[in-house]
């Protein structure tokens, strides 16, 4: 069947942004339109394809079947089109741009060591990162508007129809500042101090309440809950704050001594960091450049902490 020339650019837009937001409302404020402009281009859209694309209810707008189908193929259309329009005006000597979707798990050590590789190696190349919780980056991922998801991301249910590239395992360890009275005592003393633990909801957040399960306690109720790896480093630091943190957060500051890690009886098995693409979205020569720097750089993590 030929594509119908009615479908425009701006349909295609509008279904994405309404896809990512869950909600006519918020794409409409997204793409700076007004909301019956979204309706009736989704409308239009819709009587072209001859398709319902969405669910309407009182909390938002949900993919149907048809929709999530349409989704696998209008997303990497539309990023085609960006980065072949990029191409032309920059020049293909240009570096161009990766755009990259970096979990927490990764961010402060096996991140900066693959752009300072990129760099080292592609001189004019612009790396692009977005943090966030892995929910939130797969589904950029999946619309493409983003090139690859790194990090530890093989629970999330957000992952299906994505492919998943294993890099090494890492585990989740609990550290506190040197001198901190826990170093040397048992566990149940967690208890009474802070705790910081992933956000609720987060791959990484099941292990954190595990533990805690595990010792027959709840988490305490004065408790950080970020992602954020410079707060949860500075707070720890200047206190007396427990971090149940990813092996990686905590690399650095381990091997220099300015965090000691907790043994309570319970390691974790570990996990699988690695890259995440989208199979329908045709690789630019970027984004091959950064999967590449990544299994370079990944060969360190492989080998446990010294």
């Amino acid at each position: 069947m030929n594509i119908d020339n009615r479908i425009k650019y701006r349909h295609l837009l509008c279904f994405l942004e309404v896809a990512r937001q869950g909600s006519l409302a918020r794409a409409a404020e997204a793409m700076s339109i007004s909301q019956p402009a979204v309706s009736k281009t989704l409308k239009e859209l819709e009587a072209l394809l001859q398709a319902s694309l969405f669910e309407r209810g009182t909390r938002g707008v949900s993919l149907t079947a048809a929709g999530r189908a349409f989704l696998r193929h209008a997303g990497p259309s539309v990023q085609a089109l960006r980065e072949g329009v990029r191409s032309l005006r920059s020049g293909e000597h240009e570096g161009g741009t990766v755009r990259l979707g970096v979990l927490s798990t990764v961010e402060s050590g096996l991140l900066p060591a693959v752009v300072r590789r990129l760099h080292e190696q592609h001189a004019a190349l612009t790396v692009a990162v977005e943090t966030g919780p892995s929910a939130h980056l797969l589904s950029q991922l999946r619309v493409g508007e983003l090139d690859l998801v790194v990090g530890r991301m093989t629970e999330s249910p957000q992952i299906e129809g994505l492919a998943f590239e294993h890099l090494y395992s890492e585990s989740m360890t609990l550290v506190v500042r040197r001198g901190h009275p826990l170093l040397g005592a048992g566990p149940e003393a967690l208890a009474d101090f802070p705790v910081v633990v992933p956000l609720a909801g987060t791959t990484i957040r099941r292990y954190a309440d595990s533990l805690f399960v595990q010792h027959g306690m709840t988490l305490p109720p004065r408790r950080l809950e970020t992602l954020s790896v410079a707060l949860s480093r500075r707070y720890v630091l200047d206190g007396d704050a427990v971090w149940v943190a990813p092996l990686d957060a905590v690399r650095l500051d381990l091997a220099q001594g300015e965090l000691c890690e907790l043994n309570v009886g319970l390691p974790e098995p570990g996990g699988s960091v690695g890259i995440c693409s989208n199979p329908a979205l045709s690789p630019s020569l970027a984004s091959q450049w950064c999967r590449d720097a990544l299994r370079e750089c990944a060969r360190a993590y492989r080998q446990p902490l010294a």
